[in-house]
């Protein structure tokens, strides 16, 4: 990944007023040794469990052969050819928008009956060249595809929705046929140019409680919207245990010291470490804001300082469940876990000195030794979360 650019991609969605669950589905993932972010987003035929089962097979199917390298129109022939058949309509039918992003190249869309994807550079609609694939397929005859590529710039976006948002608002006076793309670009080019630093799920949401409010706050389909955001990325330094060597305890504390980011210090022996070296004071807070976890410390120049291993796992528990739903709260593991979200590129530096006091076979078995927790807390953040990660044992 450049070190000017992130992608930064996120979803909000809204179900069909009279639904518990969506007949939309998005999903996303990062492909770490093809330097590729595939997202796809699928509408399944009508609304409900059904329209869930359309789209999650043909979401799933679209990710995993846009991960092989297939071509566009395979794709579409064997997504068509595995849907069940819908038994009220007796036509199997799921459409999706696929978008894969080559990290430091091109951006391709791929799409199928879903309203065609919008590119903003400098707050304006950018015009695409697609390029129409017919199905050669007998089956499948006269049904189109589009794909189109691009390469992306610093502060571009890319923004695709469901039929929910496209259609609402549709027999309206001001709406009659519905919020159609041309009226979408010009809405999502005026909440741009009022914050164009706005994040990508903050830029959906917009979009789609826009889109409620066509339907009178009564969306009569299942309304999705998914953004990505090309931009400059927020670092975070975030350090536990002391380096296995004494020796390396200053080159630590230079790392610290230099970081062009955020840093937090987990653990009380690396934070009498740096403050050692940096000749800092470190200052104990009393305010206990979570009965589970020691209070934080303050120190000059460190974003955040916490107790190491019991924090760092809470940290895990809390990145593990996490959903767009999720309010940090003023304990030391959600602020950690909130400077990781505020945060792109997140490097994880592991000091391997053995701490003593948890070899005591009387605490839990999932306390294991800090470069477990912080495996695992890097997996999570790559996977799930998308963030680039690196991490460094000293």
């Amino acid at each position: 990944m450049a070190d000017n650019l992130y992608i930064e991609i996120d979803a909000r969605q809204i179900n069909h007023n009279e639904e518990k669950i969506c007949g939309d589905v998005f999903l996303k993932k990062r492909i770490k040794e093809d330097k590729r972010i595939i997202a796809v987003l699928s509408d399944g035929m009508g609304h409900g469990v059904k329209a869930n089962v359309l789209a999650t097979l043909t979401s799933t199917m679209a990710l995993n052969f846009t991960v092989e390298h297939r071509k566009p129109e395979r794709i579409a022939e064997i997504i068509m050819k595995t849907l069940p058949v819908c038994s009220e309509r007796q036509i199997s039918y799921a459409t999706f928008t696929v978008v894969d992003l080559e990290i430091d190249g091109k951006v391709h869309i791929l799409e199928y009956d879903n309203p065609p994807a919008m590119v903003f550079r400098k707050n304006k609609p950018l015009a695409l060249n697609r390029e129409v694939i017919q199905m050669k397929n007998p089956q499948h005859q006269g049904k189109k595809l589009t794909f189109t590529s691009f390469y992306p710039k610093l502060y571009d976006r890319i923004v695709f929705c469901s039929d929910g948002v496209a259609q609402s608002g549709m027999g309206t006076d001001k709406f009659p046929f519905g919020w159609e793309t041309s009226h979408i670009e010009n809405y999502i080019s005026g909440v741009l140019e009022s914050g164009d630093d706005i994040s990508a799920g903050r830029l959906a949401e917009k979009v789609v409680n826009k889109a409620v409010a066509n339907d009178a706050y009564s969306p009569k389909d299942d309304t999705s919207c998914i953004s990505v955001y090309f931009r400059e990325p927020r670092k975070l330094l975030l350090v536990t245990g002391p380096p296995i060597n004494r020796s390396s305890d200053e080159e630590l504390a230079s790392i610290v010291k230099n970081y062009n980011g955020k840093k937090i210090i987990s653990g009380g022996s690396t934070t009498d470490l740096i403050a050692r070296e940096l000749k800092l004071r470190v200052t104990d807070s009393l305010d206990f804001f979570d009965n589970e976890l020691p209070p934080i410390s303050y120190m000059d120049g460190i974003d955040l300082v916490t107790e190491g291993i019991l924090t760092l796992n809470k940290v895990w528990k809390i990145l593990t469940n996490i959903g767009i739903d999720y309010k940090p709260g003023k304990g030391p593991a959600d602020q950690v876990v909130k400077l990781i979200l505020e945060s792109d590129h997140i490097d994880i530096i592991v000091g391997t000195k053995i701490n003593e006091a948890h070899q005591d076979p009387n605490v839990p078995v999932d306390l294991e030794i800090r470069r477990t927790i912080a495996g695992r807390i890097a997996d999570v953040l790559e996977n799930k979360l998308l963030k680039h990660i690196t991490v460094r044992h000293i």
